[in-house]
């Protein structure tokens, strides 16, 4: 199993903004070879930015490759704009090998 998370830095007042996009937003990913589940997280707030983690469980490293590469992901994530300033930089990407 892979898990892939994205955390993303969002300023304070726009989350509603971001939230809508996540919910509006066509993902694709049901049929997807190898996608299991996805969440969005919403973390703390501090120092003006709320902290988001989108959080998606693959079979395999592979899988979540293939489907980075695909045109899914080019339409999935070509689509969602946001308004200016709601995202404080861009995300960070952090993938992991489930060992137990």
């Amino acid at each position: 199993m892979y898990i892939a998370m994205n955390r993303f830095r969002i300023a304070a007042g726009r989350e509603a903004d971001f939230e809508k996009i996540w919910r509006e937003r066509e993902s694709l990913l049901d049929d997807v070879p190898g996608f299991r589940e996805f969440h969005l997280l919403r973390g703390p707030s501090e120092d003006g930015a709320t902290l988001f983690v989108s959080h998606s469980t693959w079979d395999s490293h592979a899988a979540f490759e293939a489907w980075t590469n695909s045109d899914a992901f080019r339409n999935a994530h070509g689509k969602s704009r946001a308004p200016e300033g709601t995202y404080l930089g861009p995300p960070m990407f952090e993938g992991f090998e489930a060992i137990l």
